[in-house]
């Protein structure tokens, strides 16, 4: 694999099935979450840039924090400290809250978060170009509602508080599924979400890591669920 350019200063990853971004600043780089297979995410990134590169994880899901191992500090929600382990136990958490702003020089990221899937499920916002790299919630491929701590009411309301940002975002970034997507696909997410609440979709049986599911296709993603 190889990098992806998206404009001069931004870069993506595909890494088997999730892709990670590289953004450039003035001062630093940002790697935006660091891999699956991949654990040298950090020295990849050294391919582009000389500058201090720093990490900052949307949620600490494993297929997301494959090169955690490589970083000294670790940006995150702290809600996210009950899905993540620490690869070794000096690594500090710099935390990111809902409304923070990371400048890595002359490029503001705002922190946008999005529980739902995870506890700290966090965009951020590229605020002069209106990209949103927004980690797993929005998608249109399978997006993952299994297991302990996803919580879909939390998630409707997630999206529905993201469209206040709508006229600032020109562009959605996943880390799954087609990329880049519009903003378009959050009300036809949130639609499918509350059919899904609702109970008005009938699931189909699917098996993902040995788990027994429910996949709910709602036309534009596929919602796997608990049974």
């Amino acid at each position: 694999m190889s990098w992806i350019k998206i404009d001069e200063n931004t870069y993506r990853y595909e890494d088997k099935g999730v892709r990670f971004f590289l953004l450039m600043g003035t001062e630093h780089a940002l790697l935006i979450d660091s891999g699956m297979q991949v654990h040298n995410a950090k020295e990849l990134a050294g391919e582009l840039t000389t500058l201090p590169i720093k990490l900052f994880n949307t949620h600490t899901d494993p297929d997301h924090i494959g090169s955690n191992e490589e970083f000294d500090t670790v940006m995150m929600n702290p809600a996210e400290l009950v899905n993540y382990r620490k690869p070794y136990s000096s690594q500090t958490i710099e935390p990111i809250y809902d409304g923070d702003t990371i400048d890595i020089g002359g490029r503001p990221l705002k922190a946008i978060a999005l529980p739902g899937h995870t506890p700290g499920s966090t965009a951020l916002l590229d605020v002069k170009s209106g990209k949103l790299f927004s980690g797993d919630p929005i998608q249109d491929g399978k997006i993952f509602m299994f297991g302990p701590m996803r919580n879909i009411s939390a998630y409707i309301l997630s999206l529905k508080r993201l469209l206040k940002f709508k006229e600032e975002i020109k562009k959605i970034y996943p880390c799954h599924g087609t990329c880049p997507v519009d903003i378009s696909l959050v009300p036809k997410l949130i639609e499918g979400a509350e059919k899904i609440e609702k109970g008005e979709i009938l699931p189909e049986p699917f098996e993902m890591f040995g788990h027994k599911v429910n996949a709910y296709d709602v036309g534009i993603a596929v919602f796997l669920c608990d049974d």
